[in-house]
């Protein structure tokens, strides 16, 4: 087997959501200083937008991680205990599905001695359906920081992060490959590592390029 190619072994590794697995680019450095001036937001609240797999998931975690935040899932927002929420941070992921009643409170309470609240979306919380006048003019004036598509550099990052999710080590020349085809797109870049684990088979076939050329070859799709 070539040195610096890792078989597929099947053993998968959980996410990770840590600070120094987070690829900085001029992409989403701005995103990154924004979220570590916490608590020093205005209002103490922040939004996080940007496309599906810009890394807004892996930047709140982390943050809520550093902070000891509450993470509050739009679907169990009926089953919160708001009160039990004043003087704590609070990050919501995926935010436009919350409830109304609930986001509204959930800004008031940011504002308040040690609260703070992250929001991840994919737009700004301006563009978000709401029924309550109140929480429009909230919505509005909400600061808010924008994750850009992946940049060489990012892709890069997250292409090695699932290839290591996968237990595979990639040579430098497949890395550089996918880069170069791949669409510009954290989704792409995890379908197209399952493709290639998947092509390994059961009788482990080295994960080279040759390999991401076939998968090319079946799949134009997962290319530019």
């Amino acid at each position: 087997m070539n040195e610096g190619v890792q078989l597929s072994l099947k053993l998968k590794r959980p996410a990770s959501f840590r600070r120094e697995d987070f690829v900085v680019s001029p992409t989403n450095e701005a995103a990154v200083r924004a979220l570590d001036a916490w608590p020093d937001w205005l209002g103490g609240a922040l939004a996080l937008v940007g496309p599906e797999g810009a890394g807004k998931t892996h930047l709140a975690r982390d943050w809520a991680e550093r902070t000891g935040a509450a993470v509050l899932r739009p679907q169990d927002a009926g089953q919160v205990d708001l009160a039990g929420l004043e003087g704590r941070p609070v990050l919501v992921d995926d935010a436009e599905g919350l409830d109304d009643e609930t986001l509204f409170h959930l800004i008031n309470l940011a504002a308040l001695p040690g609260g703070g609240l992250l929001l991840t979306a994919r737009r700004a919380p301006a563009a978000w359906d709401c029924a309550l006048p109140d929480l429009r003019s909230r919505l509005n004036a909400l600061r808010v920081v924008e994750l850009g598509g992946p940049d060489d550099a990012v892709l890069r990052g997250v292409l090695l992060r699932f290839f290591e999710q996968s237990s595979i080590r990639p040579s430098e020349d497949l890395l550089a490959y996918l880069v170069r085809r791949i669409e510009r797109a954290v989704p792409k870049a995890r379908e197209v590592v399952a493709q290639l684990e998947e092509a390994a088979g059961p009788e482990l076939r080295p994960v080279t390029r040759a390999l991401a050329r076939e998968i090319l070859d079946a799949e134009p799709d997962l290319f530019d």
